[in-house]
């Protein structure tokens, strides 16, 4: 979309039936610039103005939600490394604070108060509709003259003289001078046809949604504290008034399997509960099971492949591609079209296929 507003002229090749069934069709909507790095930070706060945005600009109601992103804390360390990072956030534009206990009681009702030490809150992230979004992002794309092909998986990519000369289909060969990748969890298996090594592993992440209740807090809740089964879980309310969560497995589970599991709920529902009392009583209406690409560091891979000449590389997203699509989309567009701004080098830097993946993302 981005790139046709830019006067570029895209062809987006869709191994699914229809719109929206890829990964993104999985993500709960959670959409925060309340990251620990700069590309990342800068990348969301775009995201955040597109989706907040869309339904004055474009006439789309999105089911944008401002709820913000709280994250409570009741460890020591964690109070350490939430109030550590607020500099760097603070620099890159964020509006957060570390908050009193009695504020994140205020933003989440009936928390558990046990050994609460406050907490970060955002009141700027929130949350959008998966479903929506991407269906109002493939109008405006038609509209501006973006074509689709559904239907058809890409199986290789073209290469002539160390350059990308297009791609070939079950269905068709089609000639193109750049070629973005944005094959999410397949992204590993595309590259090696030009036998080129991407490091993106795909895990599996299940997700659920409760009954509608009347709604009685508006943010993400975020509880980065580990248990046996999981590395963290977060959970919001939407304007519907259903609670919707997930879990960070630990270990993580790694492949393709995205069968529905009996140990989720078990799982989540006992964790949010314990910190949540008035959760218990909700009934869970439906769950289902996603694949987040993962990178080492937790960041994307955005860039030009070194070895072959107009190959873009857009993926590994880390299982947050809904809130970094809108704004990373702009990025790859100026890519393309040649017209890179400042603050692109910051996040292009950040997430260059070609990094050391030395540390990991604080927030991830």
């Amino acid at each position: 979309m981005a790139r046709a507003q830019l006067g570029i002229k895209p062809l987006v090749i869709d191994m699914h039936p229809s719109v929206g069934q890829g990964e993104n069709k999985h993500a709960i909507g959670g959409v925060r610039a309340t990251h620990s790095d700069p590309g990342k930070i800068l990348v969301c706060r775009r995201s955040l103005e597109i989706f907040s945005s869309w339904q004055q600009q474009h006439g789309d109601d999105i089911e944008w939600l401002q709820g913000g992103y709280a994250f409570p804390v009741y460890r020591k360390g964690d109070e350490k490394l939430l109030t550590a990072l607020l500099p760097i956030q603070k620099k890159y534009g964020l509006k957060i604070d570390f908050v009193s206990p009695e504020k994140i009681r205020s933003i989440i009702p009936g928390l558990t108060p046990a050994g609460l030490r406050g907490g970060t809150f955002s009141p700027d992230d929130g949350s959008v509709s998966p479903l929506l979004a991407v269906n109002a992002f493939y109008r405006r794309a038609l509209a501006l003259g973006v074509k689709f092909h559904f239907n058809e998986k890409v199986g290789q990519i073209l290469v002539e003289k160390n350059r990308v000369a297009g791609v070939v289909s079950r269905k068709a060969t089609y000639k193109a001078p750049v070629v973005v990748d944005a094959a999410g969890p397949l992204s590993p298996q595309l590259a090696r046809t030009i036998k080129n090594r991407l490091p993106v592993l795909p895990d599996s992440h299940e997700a659920a949604i409760t009954e509608p209740v009347q709604p009685f807090f508006h943010c993400m809740v975020v509880d980065i504290r580990p248990a046996p089964g999981s590395k963290n879980y977060y959970f919001y309310q939407n304007r519907h008034g259903q609670v919707i969560f997930c879990v960070t497995p630990a270990p993580p589970v790694t492949g393709t399997d995205k069968r529905e599991t009996s140990s989720f709920l078990p799982l989540a529902c006992a964790r949010m509960v314990q910190l949540l009392p008035r959760l218990k009583n909700l009934r869970v209406r439906r769950t289902w099971r996603g694949l987040y690409p993962m990178t080492p560091d937790g960041h994307p891979l955005v860039g030009w492949n070194r070895k072959v000449k107009g190959l873009l590389h857009v993926t590994g997203m880390c299982g947050q591609g809904l809130m970094i699509a809108a704004g990373i989309s702009e990025v790859v567009a100026r890519l393309v079209a040649k017209q890179n701004r400042a603050t692109d080098k910051i996040i292009l830097e950040e997430f260059s296929p070609y990094r050391k993946f030395e540390t990991e993302e604080a927030l991830k």
